[in-house]
């Protein structure tokens, strides 16, 4: 099991996938499944994960997105995420990677600081969404936002890649280094 990286498969003609990162199986289940609902041009795959390395394997198709599902109400949710991220190639932190806080609505239930997950994204310069995913209105705002940051990281919107929508998302970003 080595380290995943962006192009090392061939793209799948009009096909996106999308990997799904965290503990919380029952949360991931639910949110592939509004994914799927959405309607997508492209041939939307969803696969998850518990945790990297992911078994090698020959059928696996390229991974255009990996979002890094983080519970704040569990520190082994973001320990989990940690020691995922050592099996990822750099490149892939090019657009590619996003950090999905969820739980933050019930703020007395938290046992992961919001700063800490903040932290975790400025560090590897990824993107961050909070989003209850418990709630299913707010999980399916969420299916339908990453669904459309899937089809920019496949390459399926013209005029906009990976990288420049990092860059877009990275100038609204409030928090600077010296804040946190």
């Amino acid at each position: 099991m080595s380290a995943l990286r962006p192009l090392d498969k061939l793209p799948g003609l009009n096909a996106a996938t999308i990997l799904l990162v965290g503990t919380e199986d029952a949360l991931l289940q639910q949110l592939a499944d509004s994914m799927l609902k959405e309607d997508c041009t492209s041939e939307l795959n969803v696969h998850l994960a518990r945790a990297l390395p992911l078994p090698c394997s020959v059928n696996r198709p390229r991974i255009d997105l990996i979002v890094f599902v983080v519970n704040l109400h569990s520190k082994h949710s973001l320990q989990n995420v940690e020691e995922s991220l050592c099996h990822l190639d750099a490149a892939f932190f090019l657009g590619k990677v996003t950090f999905l806080a969820t739980g933050a609505g019930r703020d007395s239930h938290c046992s992961v600081h919001r700063n800490t997950v903040v932290k975790l994204a400025h560090t590897y310069r990824s993107p961050l969404l909070f989003c209850d995913l418990e709630v299913e209105d707010f999980r399916a705002s969420m299916a339908q936002r990453l669904v459309r940051l899937l089809q920019i990281c496949a390459g399926h919107v013209p005029g906009v890649s990976a990288l420049n929508l990092l860059s877009l998302l990275r100038g609204s970003e409030n928090p600077s280094l010296e804040d946190l």
